[in-house]
């Protein structure tokens, strides 16, 4: 979705306002936040995509102007209303008003360290061979889906060389919109500053994109 969390190449934001030796958290409602997060993803109610476009669907003024872990805040609000999780009377007294509805599965403290230690990855087998290669030419498609994408805009139709294929990958558009797994090839695509953003940008700069398969074309054709 081209939504305000797109921001690769804009301007007029300001600086970045590094800290040094920065927390995890600032504030301890932020971990209660992450907490609640994980938790909830656990139940297995929805995935982890599911959860990124959750908070990457925000509208743009709320999520520009929202810290990191309110977006989670919020998009959490949405997803466990969405999923008839919790009623809006219930977010509004702060207590459950009814009996909880069932869900798959409880996260108990005892499974948090070893379940955090083996992770949660995403690779997968993909049944076909990758169509590129390093080295390869490609151009990333203009899409622009209504649902959940990891192509950022700012390539969209721009042309770069392949530097490295990852393997097999949860393809996330499709996960987040619970139509499968639909595993594909990943990418590391570099990208040209100047390719992107003209001659005014630093002729030294490279970009480097994760791109799955799909996002992907030639950059030439070859004659019929």
């Amino acid at each position: 979705m081209n939504g305000g969390q797109d921001l690769g190449g804009m301007q007029g934001f300001g600086p970045l306002g590094l800290e040094a030796d920065e927390p995890w958290f600032h504030a301890p409602w932020e971990k209660r936040v992450f907490a609640m997060a994980m938790a909830m993803g656990l139940t297995g109610t929805w995935n982890l995509d599911a959860s990124r476009a959750a908070r990457e669907s925000l509208p743009p003024g709320e999520y520009l102007t929202s810290s990191y872990y309110r977006i989670w805040f919020r998009a959490l609000e949405r997803q466990v209303q969405q999923h008839g999780l919790v009623e809006a009377g219930e977010l509004a007294a702060g207590a459950a008003l009814a009996p909880p509805a069932p869900v798959a599965r409880v996260l108990k403290a005892e499974e948090v360290g070893p379940l955090f230690a083996r992770g949660f990855p995403s690779d997968r087998p993909v049944a076909i061979t990758a169509r590129f290669a390093p080295g390869d030419e490609v151009r990333a498609k203009v899409i622009h889906p209504a649902g959940h994408t990891r192509l950022p805009r700012y390539v969209r139709g721009r042309t770069g060389t392949v530097e490295r294929v990852h393997g097999g990958f949860v393809f996330p558009d499709s996960n987040a919109a619970f139509a499968g797994e639909a595993p594909q090839w990943l990418y590391t695509v570099r990208f040209a500053a100047i390719e992107l953003w003209g001659e005014d940008a630093d002729p030294g700069l490279t970009v480097s994109v994760a791109a799955f398969e799909s996002y992907l074309e030639p950059a030439r054709r070859t004659a019929a």
